[in-house]
């Protein structure tokens, strides 16, 4: 289903510190993953996979704080990623750089929309 929330990120500016507060505070299961210099967030029970088990569970994920991105975002599912960035153009948004592959998973996007925020696109592979 598009249009979903899928995903969030946190930006951090210090790795270990913020793994520990969020670790810390929530027990959130925090898995960095170096090849991708990104940290792979669960909130919630997931299976053997890493895929949420419980109704309405959103992982997340964190990374190195960057100009462009420093604050956290939400990330919200489509099915086709260049039909979604012309919808997003033609209601005032506008696309944050180019379309990102992530791995064998799916293709990433950042958008700003018509109120200058600055949100995510997911497109699942597989999708049309």
């Amino acid at each position: 289903m598009t249009g979903r929330v899928v995903h969030f990120e946190v930006p951090y500016d210090d790795a270990d510190r913020a793994r520990a507060f969020y670790s810390g505070v929530f027990g959130w299961n925090i898995q960095p993953v170096p090849e991708f210099d990104y940290n792979f967030v669960q909130t919630g029970p997931t299976d053997d996979t890493g895929m949420p088990t419980a109704p309405g569970y959103i992982g997340g994920g964190m990374f190195q704080r960057q100009e462009d991105i420093g604050r956290p975002i939400i990330t919200i599912d489509v099915d086709d990623m260049t039909k979604a960035l012309a919808t997003i153009a033609e209601h005032g948004g506008a696309a944050v750089g180019e379309p990102l592959p992530v791995g064998d998973m799916g293709i990433a996007a950042y958008f700003t929309d018509s109120e200058g925020n600055l949100m995510g696109l997911w497109q699942s592979l597989g999708s049309s």
